[in-house]
């Protein structure tokens, strides 16, 4: 059954604050072997103009996955979550995220369409730090592929 349109627009509520630390920065730029100083050294960092070590431009996905689980876990949309695939990601910074932001994630649907027999369903998270300011814009695109006959 496709999902329902009438969804396209609705807003979950922000997550808890999620503190950015030094060290899960580290982590992060090691695991996707980026070894750009403004990760790893307050000073390079510094001498970039940020006041901090900051994150690679693509940290703020878990925040958005994670906070996309209220889109996914949504009874009322019906979402099959065992036949999702991750279509697309795209992110829109005003600044980057750095270390000690403490970083709330306010998911929306923002389409929903039928492709083909899939539903591709696009969930857009506003990133904000403590004091409200946008960090980041997340889009991503979630593909639900359909079923195959005999399989529902």
């Amino acid at each position: 059954m496709p999902l329902d349109p009438s969804f396209i627009g609705r807003t979950y509520p922000p997550t808890a604050p999620y503190e950015v630390g030094r060290e899960k920065i580290r982590e992060f730029a090691a695991a996707i072997g980026d070894a750009n100083p403004a990760y790893t050294d307050a000073e390079a960092a510094k001498s970039l103009g940020h006041p901090d070590v900051i994150a690679p431009p693509t940290f703020p996905f878990m925040l958005s996955f994670q906070a996309a689980a209220q889109v996914v876990n949504d009874p009322e949309l019906g979402l099959d979550y065992s036949r999702v695939v991750h279509g697309d990601q795209k992110f829109v910074y005003s600044r980057p995220a750095r270390a000690g932001d403490r970083l709330s994630v306010t998911i929306s649907i923002d389409a929903i369409k039928s492709l083909a027999g899939n539903d591709v369903l696009t969930v857009r998270g506003e990133v904000h730090d403590a004091s409200g300011e946008h960090v980041v814009t997340s889009i991503m695109t979630l593909v639900a592929r359909a079923a195959e006959a005999g399989e529902e």
